[in-house]
């Protein structure tokens, strides 16, 4: 479903001549195209499917994450300014993150349900959160309120 929501957008960009989504959209289809056959060759006749496309999304926001801090770093501001676009791009088709109340929530839920106390447990309760919140959560920021309330 997400390789056809993927290849509409390409469509829909194409015809509004949106260079850069175009663009943006076909590297991350031939990306598709290179895990599907990585796959095939590993056994897997399927091919990639909406989790591992949800994975490469990911990966491909966190590269232009740490290109946005590099261009910013030597003043390559325009640089940064159309890799944040392209994050924009690849966000639109990954399923929304869970702000900071919620993920607040979600680190009391995890405490609660492991039955952590102390910094000791801090594994136990990611673990927890990344099988049931895993794509949603930014989890630096779950670590983090997490030590806050196991300190």
């Amino acid at each position: 479903m997400l390789r056809q929501r993927l290849q509409a957008a390409l469509k829909d960009a194409t015809e509004r001549t949106d260079e850069r989504a175009a663009a943006m959209l076909r590297l991350v289809l031939a990306a598709i195209k290179e895990r599907d056959h990585c796959l095939r060759a590993a056994g897997q006749a399927q091919g990639a499917g909406d989790e591992e496309i949800e994975a490469l999304l990911r990966e491909m926001v966190a590269q232009r994450e740490a290109e946005i801090a590099k261009c910013e770093s030597q003043a390559r501001l325009e640089q940064a300014e159309q890799e944040s676009q392209e994050i924009g791009i690849l966000q639109s088709f990954l399923p929304p993150r869970l702000g900071e109340a919620e993920t607040r929530a979600a680190v009391e839920d995890a405490i609660r349900a492991v039955g952590a106390a102390k910094l000791k447990d801090t594994g136990k309760v990611i673990a927890w959160l990344k099988e049931r919140h895993d794509g949603q959560m930014d989890f630096r920021l779950a670590r983090r309120l997490l030590c806050e309330r196991l300190h």
